[in-house]
């Protein structure tokens, strides 16, 4: 090959296509282990120690879904604008996409998954079906999660009330006076 060809589009393709292909075969192995830096942890999710060897940079959310398999907390903007991710933390409210899973060691986590008993659902949840309060299911459990703080923060004693105390939950369908009234519902 001469100096000319070596750098022809072509063969710049080739070789560039060539090294995406051997570091894609070599990427799922990579991510299945643990980098040096990674550390181990232990958060109480609904009720249960659940044990983890995460990297720092891990957020909450990633660690409920793709760690614990807890795939009810939604991964909606990843940016906390939307509140798909709800989680309660130690009863309180927040979003799992702005939080690091090692900086909620210690406290108790809960998600849409721990709040039925057995198979009586939260009154919230029955409210939410009664209600028709969602369509696309891509906001329900964070709606859910933060009603649920919302009535355990007494912020219910009118409709604005809690239209203002959930202004933090995006409804894409917009569902909104649905939701509203299931809360009214589930706050009796």
């Amino acid at each position: 090959m001469t100096a000319d060809s070596e750098f022809k589009r072509r063969t710049v393709l080739k070789a560039g296509s060539a090294a995406v292909t051997a570091t894609l075969a070599a990427a799922p192995a990579a991510a299945a282990q643990p980098s040096s830096s990674s550390v181990d942890i232990t958060l109480r999710v609904n009720g249960r120690d659940q044990r983890l060897t995460v990297e720092p940079r891990v957020t909450l959310l990633d660690a409920l879904r793709e760690r614990l398999d807890l795939t009810g907390t939604k991964k909606g903007c990843d940016r906390g604008e939307c509140g798909a991710c709800t989680v309660l933390v130690d009863g309180r409210r927040i979003k799992s996409c702005l939080t690091l899973a090692v900086m909620r060691q210690n406290a108790e986590i809960t998600t849409i998954e721990g709040l039925a008993q057995g198979d009586r659902l939260h009154p919230l949840q029955a409210a939410f079906i009664r209600r028709d309060a969602f369509q696309c299911g891509g906001c329900t459990s964070g709606q859910i999660m933060s009603g649920v703080a919302c009535i355990d923060e007494g912020h219910t004693k009118s409709a604005d009330e809690i239209r203002e105390w959930m202004s933090g939950n995006l409804c894409r369908c917009a569902c909104y006076p649905n939701i509203v009234a299931a809360i009214q519902d589930a706050a009796k």
